[in-house]
This record gives structure tokens, sequence and C-alpha cells, in this order.
């Protein structure tokens, strides 16, 4: 192997197209595939094939930010971001919850694409004694190196979950006994809810909050009094109020 062939690697980015390819082959957890504009021929071709077929997402960027991800290293026009753990499946937080002996408290996260959100949501959840977290595959970060930071290490103890379709999984989720709670504007305020169940506390991203088919899904949908000149808080912060009147209820109700 020669030294452009080496992976180079800042928060779990692998550039290059061998080690991309090798990355691909290996059957890795890949967030995404970042390839250069213009450059979506010959092998990168093939590397987004291959991407495509692992239905991993692909994204086209300037060369300028391939160059930062990789430190300006030699990325070949091609580099991807991989998680820094292996993905749970929703099984696995159940299995959690069961352990415990406790009612399933689960929460899902809609397009939020700000890793430091994602890894404050993670760490917070952890402390409030969430048994898992549901992202989706595409439009929002992974579990790559920046969240595993801005996690302070809970993502090690927290299950991850990556589905396909958010919508699809939420009538999974009401089939297993949840209800589905989502944090939105015009809701009931958060602490008149009966929030004790085994329950699913649905974030929206955060530019535009919960989709309209995730947010027709839900079966409450939980407000946060605002009474400041701003209307709306960052999702982590708005999460964490919301997750600890859950624990709150939770914790008066045994459950």
């Amino acid at each position: 192997m020669n030294n452009r062939d080496n992976p180079i690697q800042n928060n779990n980015i692998i550039s290059g197209r061998n080690p991309v390819t090798e990355a691909i082959r290996s059957g890795r957890n890949i967030d995404c595939i970042y390839i250069a504009k213009g450059e979506l021929n010959g092998s990168i071709k093939v590397i987004a094939a291959m991407a495509k077929e692992k239905r991993i997402p692909i994204k086209e960027v300037e060369r300028k930010k391939l160059d930062m991800m990789t430190d300006h290293g030699n990325h070949q026009g091609v580099a991807a971001l991989a998680a820094v753990k292996e993905y749970s499946s929703i099984d696995d937080i159940f299995d959690l919850a069961a352990s415990r002996n406790e009612k399933p408290f689960i929460i899902m996260l809609d397009e939020i694409e700000d890793p430091h959100n994602l890894g404050a949501i993670i760490r917070t959840a952890e402390c409030a004694g969430a048994h898992g977290i549901i992202i989706p595959k595409r439009r929002a970060a992974g579990l790559g190196g920046i969240v595993g930071k801005a996690s302070a290490g809970a993502y090690e103890y927290m299950p991850v979950a990556r589905v396909t379709n958010l919508a699809s999984t939420i009538d999974e989720l009401k089939e297993r006994g949840c209800w589905i709670f989502g944090a939105d504007m015009d809701g009931t305020t958060y602490y008149k809810s009966d929030l004790g169940g085994s329950a699913v506390l649905v974030i929206g991203s955060e530019g535009k909050g919960l989709g309209r088919l995730i947010r027709e899904k839900c079966d409450v949908i939980l407000s946060l009094p605002m009474l400041g000149k701003i209307n709306s808080l960052n999702a982590s912060v708005a999460a964490g109020i919301l997750m600890y009147e859950f624990t709150r209820q939770r914790i008066e109700s045994g459950s």
C-alpha cells in the first residue's frame, strides 16, 4: 500500500478512493459519503454505486470542504464519515427497558443535523434514564466523532438506532404500546400531560421543527411556554426540559 492509499482520519473521516471503497466493502457503519463536485466519474462513480446499493447517503460538496474535512490530505475527491460505534436496533432499546423492568422511554429525532445538538441530547437522555434514541438515515447527524465528544462519552451507554423511515417506525412503536409525544408549537403545555407510561418523545429539526407527517402521527403535541421575545429554544435545550418532565412523572408513578 502506498501513502496515498492510507486513510486520513479526522473525527472518523476516511479519505481516498481505495480506503473509502474498502470501508464500504467491509460493512463498516458509514453515515455519509462526500464527493467533490465534478468528480463523479471513474472509480468514484463505482464508489457512489456501492454506496447507493448499501443505502449510504451521498453528498456532492465543494473540494474546499473535503480539504477541510481531511486536514488538506490527498482525499482524491472522496471521503466517508464513519460512525464511532455500531448502531443499535429498536429491539435493543426495548430489551434495555425490559432488563430494567421499566416502561420504554425513547427519544426520536426528526432531522437533527447539528452533531453538537445530537451529542448534547444523547448526554441528557442517558442522564434522564431514557432507553434509546432513534434517528433517520438521511438529513441528520450520525454518530461521528464530534457527537461522541459532545455527549461526554454518554453514547457508549445509550443505544442509538438508525432507521430508513421515521413515519413507519412510529407506526411500529405504536403497535408495541408506545404513546407518541411530539415537541412543537401550539400544543398542550408539557407539564399538563400524563407522561408516565410507555412513551416516545419526538424532537424536530433545528430550523423547521417537526415534519408535517411526523406531527400528524403524534398522539399528543407538547409545548413549552415562551414568555420572552424569542419564540423558540435550541433543540437540545428543549429536549432536555421535556425529558426531565417525563423522568419526574415516571419516578412519581413508579414506571
